[in-house]
């Protein structure tokens, strides 16, 4: 289950979708991971409300289709919500056509219980399949499981604090972000500087004018690309961009 940090019905942009089992990890856990992103100023995407109804409402879908990254956290009950593992198909299918970032977070279960739906896991489905009498949904849920479980991700089942824990889980999803919101930018980055260096040989081959001014305009605009990263990696926001527009000399 996810959470709005805002509205339940309109969600504000964000970049990261926390899955979990509300009543497993909300007041402990997910709370802490929450916080811990907001103060690396990466807005959240998480539901405050208890689950109701057969399927996952469009608010949620819509918001696992605008995360850029993906939190899943596994608990003891995760897979007894049917909520929980819809909201997982999906984040799934949104890694495969949205190239989403996924990362699986395993809290107080193991993580080959998830991958082999062991315990609790094997309690919950045995449940589901009691109710479920067409196997297609349950099989989806069980792959779904699988295919997660071998993503990599963080098993809480470690020797430290959950403060520590939660502190390095949050500045990896600050990496992965990173990576995310600039690699377009480093494969631009990386062209335009194999296209200047190609100029400058033509330059020095034959020192016209012409291609010295086509070697400028190129390493213009990888100056241009490099600024374009440093601000998605500043995170600065739509108002602090206007500010600084508006603070421009005029010419």
């Amino acid at each position: 289950m996810a959470w709005s940090s805002s509205s339940n019905t309109t969600p504000q942009m964000h970049e990261v979708f926390i899955s979990f089992r509300s009543e497993d990890t909300h007041k402990t856990f997910t709370s802490h991971l929450n916080g811990a992103l907001k103060r690396l100023d990466i807005s959240t995407y998480i539901d405050n409300n208890l689950e109701s109804g057969d399927e996952i409402p469009t608010t949620l879908v819509r918001a696992i289709e605008e995360a850029k990254l993906s939190v899943i956290v596994f608990s003891k009950n995760y897979a007894a919500s049917k909520w929980c593992l819809d909201e997982l198909v999906k984040i799934l299918e949104c890694g495969k056509t949205r190239r989403q970032v996924i990362m699986p977070v395993f809290y107080d279960i193991d993580p080959s219980d998830v991958r082999n739906q062991r315990g609790s896991y094997a309690e919950a489905f045995a449940k589901h399949e009691q109710i479920f009498h067409e196997n297609k949904k349950v099989k989806e849920w069980r792959n779904g499981l699988i295919e997660a479980a071998n993503f990599s991700g963080w098993d809480c089942n470690v020797n430290r604090t959950e403060l520590e824990i939660v502190e390095e889980i949050a500045m990896d999803v600050l990496q992965k972000l990173n990576h995310a919101n600039v690699s377009d930018l480093n494969h631009q980055i990386k062209k335009y500087e194999q296209l200047a260096q190609l100029q400058e040989q033509y330059f020095q081959s034959k020192p016209t004018s012409d291609n010295w001014k086509n070697h400028n305009a190129t390493v213009e605009r990888i100056t241009e690309l490099k600024m374009e990263r440093s601000i998605r990696l500043l995170r600065l926001t739509p108002d602090m961009l206007s500010h600084m527009e508006n603070s421009r000399p005029n010419n």
